[in-house]
């Protein structure tokens, strides 16, 4: 049509959308996004599920008085805010278990929460939100949320 063969317009079109995707990358990159942040399943108010490995680094970092270096390894292992992360490393540090933020509105214990998630057909996150206050493998709080 424009003087070019088919298989010249198929390269010239994955040279497009390659550029287009680097462009892509680039602009997130700058606009501080981390491969590494699991933030895709967050609801606001809901705390990620915090592995127990993780929290014994952050134990550890906090015995060592690395308290700002446990804050950096708890945001770069689950995306976490600033704010939400010096909490999670002030309980840990002081021996509690890891603090949850409740959205205005929200009942305060765990199962009433699990009861909303699975109302709202949000059984994946409930299972999150089990595993995050909780500590639980994922069969055990699979098994917690069915039985609500």
């Amino acid at each position: 049509m424009f003087g070019i063969d088919s298989t010249s317009a198929i390269v010239v079109i994955v040279l497009v959308m390659a550029v287009a995707l680097a462009i892509v990358i680039v602009l997130a990159a700058r606009a501080g996004a981390r491969p590494s942040a699991r933030l895709a399943w967050r609801t606001p108010g809901l705390m990620p599920p915090i592995p127990r490995d993780l929290q014994e680094r952050v134990r550890e970092l906090c015995a060592e008085g690395k308290k700002i270096h446990a804050i950096k390894a708890l945001r770069d292992g689950t995306g976490l805010s600033l704010k939400e992360a010096k909490d999670v490393v002030d309980a840990l540090d002081a021996g509690r278990s890891v603090p949850t933020p409740q959205p205005d509105g929200q009942p305060g214990d765990l199962a009433s929460r699990v009861r909303e998630l699975k109302a709202a057909g949000r059984a994946e996150q409930a299972v999150f939100l089990v595993r995050g206050e909780t500590g639980m493998t994922q069969a055990e709080a699979e098994t917690f949320v069915d039985t609500l």
